[in-house]
């Protein structure tokens, strides 16, 4: 089946109990047992659950691997990942990230023992030249947040590999219909399903999907003992984000398009960062890799911090808000919101600079939106 049929159908098949042909809310936090060693499939909803098994046979059908498993939040998800490493082990990411990620790698697991350095998003070769014989993962955002970089995750993964690494690539702008990275070698896939897949901002949720046998049970030892997961509702919640994910990517994606090449003309506008433009550096790979090119971009004022603040006061349409991928349009400042836990020194060594939005289309329509950000860019 294609990818539209198995994000309706995989994991999703009507109840076998009464023919609801939506998955049930199994609200329920332990489950009766036929007797001592046999049960049904599940014993407690840590460690499983019928409406949380649905979701993760979801995402690994349309990650194109063989086991998803579904978290809390994406921040549970990076945090299971690194708890299969062990003090003392390295890991070399790209430099453009999430701030949230930098905040969690230089804060929480540097102090425990795990150590870190940082390439170049776009050159392969500064990630091979950063492994060590320690080195057991490498970690990359493609498209990277916030500014839009593209990864040869191609090449990446070779390098990677042939230092001995594991590849993971959090696929969160891109979502899996627009790029599948275990396609392209990566080991493991990590998701903010906050974003895209649960799609209405209405759910926090994180998962993660890889092939391999041996590495899911080991990050499913951790989910289940760490126990961050995610509750039956909020699993329900991304399966109905999942439902929709392609026919409201198309549309970010469309609508994105457009008002990027509509600022990019604006001369309140410095630069535009999406992989879409003709003008971005690495617009011929991420055509390469990528189906689409996703609803998310950012953009540097000409101007200075009060002609920010004054453009952000007039939008009607556009909410300022942190997060991004669901279906109303929101912006961002970065320096103050998804990367505010950065000194500025941190950010400027980032190429995060003062002058930076990051914009999350929606689904609107799109004249609406274009007319929103043009009259809150005039004069």
């Amino acid at each position: 089946m294609r990818f539209e049929t198995r994000a309706i159908r995989d994991g999703q098949a009507p109840d076998p109990k009464t023919g609801a042909v939506v998955v049930p809310v199994y609200q329920t936090s332990t489950f009766q047992q036929d007797g001592i060693g046999r049960n049904r499939g599940f014993e407690y909803t840590r460690s499983g659950n019928p409406t949380r098994k649905a979701l993760e046979e979801a995402l690994a059908s349309l990650e194109s691997g063989r086991h998803g498993l579904a978290f809390a939040s994406g921040s549970a998800a990076m945090a299971a990942v690194l708890h299969t490493l062990r003090p003392g082990d390295h890991v070399v990411a790209g430099e453009d990230l999430y701030g949230g990620t930098i905040r969690m790698f230089e804060r929480i697991y540097r102090p425990w023992g795990l150590d870190f350095s940082y390439a170049k998003v776009e050159d392969p070769a500064d990630f091979a030249a950063k492994m060590r014989p320690a080195t057991k993962l490498v970690w990359v955002e493609s498209p990277t947040n916030p500014l839009l970089r593209i990864a040869d995750l191609a090449a990446v993964a070779e390098a990677a590999h042939r230092g001995g690494a594991k590849l993971v690539v959090d696929n969160t702008f891109a979502t899996p219909l627009f790029q599948r990275p275990l396609e392209l070698g990566a080991d493991i896939i990590v998701h903010s399903a906050t974003k895209y897949l649960g799609g209405h901002s209405d759910v926090i949720g994180g998962a993660i999907v890889v092939r391999d046998d041996a590495l899911f049970e080991s990050l499913r030892f951790v989910q289940n003992g760490m126990g961050g997961v995610p509750a039956p509702w909020d699993c329900w919640l991304v399966l109905r984000g999942l439902r929709t994910l392609a026919v409201r990517m198309r549309e970010h994606d469309r609508n994105a398009r457009h008002l990027a090449q509509v600022l990019e003309k604006h001369p309140r506008i410095a630069r535009v960062h999406h992989p879409a433009l003709a003008s971005h550096p690495q617009r011929a790979l991420a055509a390469r890799q990528m189906e689409g090119f996703g609803g998310t971009f950012s953009v540097e004022f000409a101007g200075d911090f009060a002609s920010i603040e004054r453009f952000l006061s007039r939008l009607k349409v556009f909410l300022l808000a942190e997060s991004l991928g669901g279906v109303e349009s929101l912006i961002c400042y970065p320096p103050r919101m998804s990367h505010g836990a950065l000194t500025p020194e941190e950010r400027h060594a980032r190429g995060i600079r003062e002058t930076l939005l990051r914009i999350s289309v929606g689904i609107e329509n799109v004249k609406d939106l274009e007319e929103d950000l043009l009259g809150a860019l005039s004069e």
